[in-house]
């Protein structure tokens, strides 16, 4: 698979014109990382898609078309961006906890623990019955059989998975549930007139589009910063109790405003109702499938509210099947669906010592590929319905998830020995960061990838702290 052919399929998913896509250019090809996987392609061709969507808002506005240039290093920068995220010159952010990791269980499977919320970290500890430390995390874990640990913890709504290997991991109803499924999907859920994909100026091709953003970590804040680069007034929105990551507020904040509303208080939910009802244009949010339909923000309840919305759903492992609700994130999904296994695996095969058995140890990708690809092609598949909802009127719900995004880049094939590339240091970056002073300091940062020939993309706003601005709309 190569990132033209890649981006070709997200392109004829949507039902976009193909001849739209020979105004894109790709440079570069797997592998740029190590890793047996064509992150490379992921990367270049998400990126690539969001960006020619964004060019079609533009010319649905003005009439003009431009062109769409991506390199898949630069791509690749941006799939890092966290890990390139730098403030004050300071060292590079911690974004996991001690406890966050793999370890090996009785019958002799690993088994990763996913603990960087406190809450998560405090669950786990009951379950095991241990005391926080690593060393007797690992030592109670050695008392467990590795299913019946994945399980007990699923079932407390607590974050692991169980190392599988693809075949293991495609005999599960949940693979089967993810497989009957496209890379995502794009549903109209209402009628409503044609409407612009923005208002007033079109010298961005989003200037005037509304984006509220209900989300947190990764996947749905790439969403909303990918939509902010390109002109997007976006309104991050959190629950100032729920628990948050602070160098992934500042990355993926950037070009955003932040407010807080409780949605467990009815006053909240009817200042959230106002925000969408006064010309809210896309609803993004990636909380467990059916959390935000019970505060009554389901994607059919907000087409009534206001119609000619698109809204935007991210989950971790998709929203059928027996795993729908269960808690993942990026790396879980790696873990359970034969990623991790499969990046070990090869380079155990290559590796004289590791094949002798003296290292089993799962291993992940190089970047959350998973994440990053998704909130791209949640932001994707958001002006993708924005244009047809300016040809063709409509409400839209897009949907999308974690493990359907590994599942496609699983169907790409294997780079042979891709594990060896050498790794890309901060240093070799320094060509793709840029620095913005925030309130929170100075900033380092990845830049958007893309190159547009009219609409450069770009980051209006700085990050800011969760909870700075009002919950309303700028004028």
């Amino acid at each position: 698979m190569t990132p033209q052919l890649a981006l070709r399929h997200i392109w004829s998913i949507a039902g976009c014109d193909l001849a739209a896509l020979d105004a894109v250019s790709i440079e570069g090809s797997d592998p740029a990382l190590p890793s047996v996987y064509r992150v490379g392609t992921l990367a270049a061709s998400t990126i690539a898609a969001t960006a020619l969507a964004a060019a079609e808002c533009f010319r649905l506005r003005t009439g003009r078309r431009q062109r769409v240039d991506v390199a898949v290093r630069r791509a690749l920068v941006a799939f890092r961006s966290e890990r390139y995220l730098r403030v004050n010159e300071g060292p590079a952010p911690e974004l996991r906890s001690p406890v966050t990791g793999f370890y090996a269980t009785r019958d002799g499977r690993w088994i990763q623990l996913h603990t960087n919320f406190q809450h998560h970290l405090d669950g786990v500890l009951r379950v095991l019955g241990c005391a926080n430390d690593p060393a007797a995390v690992a030592a109670a874990i050695r008392g467990w059989d590795g299913a019946t640990l994945d399980q007990t913890l699923a079932d407390a709504g607590l974050c692991a998975a169980l190392i599988r290997a693809p075949h293991e991991w495609g005999a599960l109803d949940q693979a089967k549930a993810v497989a009957a499924l496209p890379l995502f999907e794009i549903e109209r859920i209402g009628d409503a007139p044609p409407e612009s994909p923005g208002r007033g100026d079109a010298a961005r091709p989003l200037a005037g589009t509304r984006v509220l953003d209900l989300s947190r970590i990764i996947a749905g804040p790439v969403a909303g910063r990918a939509l902010a680069q390109h002109g997007a007034q976006v309104l991050l929105v959190n629950g100032p109790h729920l628990p948050n990551i602070a160098p992934l507020v500042i990355d993926n904040g950037r070009g955003k405003r932040s407010a807080t509303l409780d949605l467990r208080d009815e006053a909240a939910r009817e200042q959230l109702r106002a925000l969408v009802s006064h010309d809210a244009d896309v609803f993004l949010q990636a909380y467990r499938p059916g959390s935000l339909a019970a505060r009554g923000f389901a994607p059919e309840q907000l087409a009534r509210l206001r119609p000619g919305i698109v809204c935007v759903s991210i989950s971790a492992y998709g929203h059928t099947g027996p795993w729908a609700m269960r808690r993942g994130f990026d790396s879980l999904v790696q873990s359970a669906s034969g990623i991790a296994w499969t990046e070990s695996r090869a380079a155990a095969a290559g590796d004289e010592s590791a094949a002798q058995g003296q290292s089993d140890r799962p291993k992940h990708l190089p970047c959350q590929a998973l994440d990053h690809a998704t909130g791209y092609l949640a932001a994707f598949g958001a002006m993708a319905a924005l244009a047809r909802r300016a040809t063709e009127g409509g409400s839209w719900h897009v949907s999308m998830s974690l493990a359907q995004t590994g599942r496609w880049l699983q169907s790409f094939g294997q780079v042979d020995d891709g594990w060896r590339t050498p790794d890309v240091t901060f240093d070799d970056v320094q060509d793709c960061l840029e620095t913005v002073e925030s309130p929170f300091g100075r900033i380092r940062a990845a830049t958007p990838a893309e190159r547009m020939s009219e609409t450069q993309p770009f980051y209006a706003r700085p990050p800011v702290p969760i909870g700075t601005d009002e919950a309303r709309w700028e004028p």
